[in-house]
This record gives structure tokens, sequence and C-alpha cells, in this order.
């Protein structure tokens, strides 16, 4: 079952390997996999805009005006979206805790995971407290249009930001009531990584600082994960370095495999 309102997308339909669905970061979107999904034409791959983001951008205001967002309305999402069949969901950044949520919730439903670098931010074996005030000073704007552009530009530069063309600037902007929600949900943890039983692999690069290496490390060993290191890649190797991340993909698949 798709969930209203989320734009979803199906590649590879026939392709013979177990079911693959990718969950993207915060602020991201899914065609943002685009490179990795045509290194996979061998797996059936869904990618989907989560709720709040791209193509999906309405999805994130109920009906009544509130606002539909934080992990554990992603991870429903997720559940709803993987609709029963047991699969191989492969995540980056944010949508790699709030894929690890669903799988605390719906462990049947996960064939293997695969997480690229999930902000764990409340965890007092994470990487501390800046960390924290970093992601909540992101919820202290009003208002959310700015709140989308002061982050886009963080990322990308100020000239980068520049040259996007209007309607990307807009697109972007609307993203900033869902990222405000996914920021605001980290105050507290919102599961026990001792849950997650599924087979696990975490991956992260070596461009990541220290801090943040040590910490995905950390999260491997208390959940038992294999380990996947990308040599020379960091935090965006979806889209800068898409042959290290297909190869998680396929490491994950491996797994469910095994």
């Amino acid at each position: 079952m798709v969930p209203i309102g989320l734009h979803v997308v199906r590649h590879h339909v026939d392709a013979p390997g177990p079911p693959v669905v990718l969950v993207h970061g915060a602020p991201d979107r899914s065609k943002n996999f685009a490179h990795v999904v045509h290194r996979l034409t061998d797996l059936p791959v869904t990618v989907y805009d989560r709720r709040g983001y791209g193509r999906s951008v309405d999805a994130a205001i109920a009906p009544d005006g509130s606002v539909l967002g934080g992990f554990e309305v992603h991870a429903a999402d997720l559940i709803d979206l993987l609709d029963g069949t047991p699969s191989v969901v492969v995540a980056q950044s944010a949508g790699g805790t709030i894929a690890m949520l669903a799988a605390t919730i719906a462990p049947e439903l996960f064939l293997a995971l695969g997480v690229w670098e999930p902000p764990m931010v409340p965890y007092d074996w994470w990487v501390g407290a800046e960390a924290m005030e970093r992601t909540m000073a992101w919820t202290r704007y009003d208002d959310t249009e700015q709140l989308a552009e002061d982050m886009n530009r963080s990322i990308l530069g100020d000239d980068r930001w520049q040259t996007l063309r209007d309607s990307t600037k807009a697109m972007l902007r609307g993203e900033g009531v869902a990222f405000r929600a996914d920021m605001a949900c980290q105050a507290a943890p919102l599961f026990d990584v001792e849950d997650l039983k599924v087979p696990f692999v975490a991956g992260h690069g070596t461009e990541m600082p220290a801090e943040f290496v040590v910490a995905n490390r950390r999260l491997a060993e208390l959940t038992g994960a294999e380990m996947f290191v990308g040599d020379g890649v960091d935090h965006f190797a979806h889209l800068n370095a898409p042959d290290a991340w297909a190869e998680l993909v396929r490491r994950t698949v491996a797994l469910a495999a095994a």
C-alpha cells in the first residue's frame, strides 16, 4: 500500500533479485539515488520521496493543517510501503535512523537492513552535546522556508545556491516543514538499538570527521552489524560515489541471502 501523497517509483520490476527499497535522508529526495539505481539493474528497486520532500512535499500537511512528519511518521510510511512484502531496505543518513525504527516495529518485513551514516543524535554513545545543539538549532525557526534555504546553503554553499533555478529554490524551501519535524523528533531516543534484530550492515565513508566514524563503528558493535567502509567517500556518497553506495546495497542483499 502506497501512503496517500507519496511519490513512489519502481525500477527494474522484472529483475529476479529480492525487492530492494532505498530511503533518502533529510533534506533530500529519491531522484538523488538515480546513479545508484542505474548500477542495480539486476534488482527490483523502489525509491520514494519521503513525506514532505521532493514530489511528496504536500503530504507533510494533514487536511486539518497539522504537520505529518518526524521519524515515527516516516517509519509508518515505510512499513506501509513494504505492504507485507519482506524486502531489503538500504537507507542514507536520517533515512537510516527511520529504517532502523521501522525494523524494530516490523522486523518480519526486513530481509536485511543497510544504513549509511545514520544520525543517532540523542544517544549518549554518539558524538555528544554539540551535535544535539546543532540539530535542535534547526527546530527554533518559525519560518520553515528560511530554515530550508539556510540548511541548503550550508550544504551547497551560497554560490551554488544562487545558480539554482527559482523553481528548484521554491521546491527546496517547501521542504522546511518536513525538515524541522525531522530535527525536532531527535530530541529523545525513539527506539533501543538492542531491539534491532534483523540482518544489518552499517556503512560509513572514510571522509567523515573522526568522531562520526567512531560513532558509526559503535553502532555496529551495539547491534552486531557487519561493517561496510567506503574508502575516500563522504556522507553524500549516493550522489558523488554511487559505485560505493551500490556496493553497500549489494552487501546488504548478500546478507539477506546468507
